[in-house]
């Protein structure tokens, strides 16, 4: 299945830097990509240990109505260089149509510098049922009850 995404640049932004894309057949997130300011593009920036930036794109998207964009960290970032998001998966409504920015932080020990054009983060199409909440005096009994964290074991 396929959903068709609308896509515009932020007017200083490099239009060389590609637009978000699957790296292979089989990927389910494609790949954002940093499009830094003209100021840091030569330089790049750089997040200190347990620091939290929004690493921009350059992008404004249009997300249909029913779905959401869900931001994820790239795993090879994640393991060589401890770069997450702290609060993954990210969320990009169908009615927002701000600039797209990752918001990233380094839990590992050492600054990660990023480079203009360098893949960040992957985004992820995903379907959205909105539930209807009601409020009610009891809630059906279930064998695990109020067990909560850890309550089913390691193994």
């Amino acid at each position: 299945m396929s959903v068709q995404i609308a896509v515009i640049r932020e007017d200083w932004a490099d239009p060389d830097v590609p637009l978000p894309r699957y790296e292979t057949a089989g990927a389910a997130g494609a790949d954002l990509r940093a499009n830094l300011p003209p100021e840091t593009r030569e330089s790049g920036i750089t997040i200190q240990p347990l620091h939290r930036l929004i690493v921009p794109t350059g992008l404004r998207v249009a997300i249909p109505a029913g779905y959401e964009m869900q931001i994820r960290p790239r795993s090879g970032l994640a393991l060589r260089h401890g770069l997450s998001l702290p609060n993954t998966p990210g969320t990009i409504d169908s009615d927002y149509r701000g600039p797209l920015g990752v918001l990233l932080t380094v839990i590992g020990t050492e600054p990660v510098t990023l480079h203009h054009g360098e893949r960040i983060a992957q985004a992820i199409i995903a379907p959205v049922v909105q539930a209807a909440y009601t409020s009610i005096v009891s809630l059906d009994e279930t064998a695990r009850g109020n067990a909560g964290f850890g309550s089913t074991g390691r193994e």
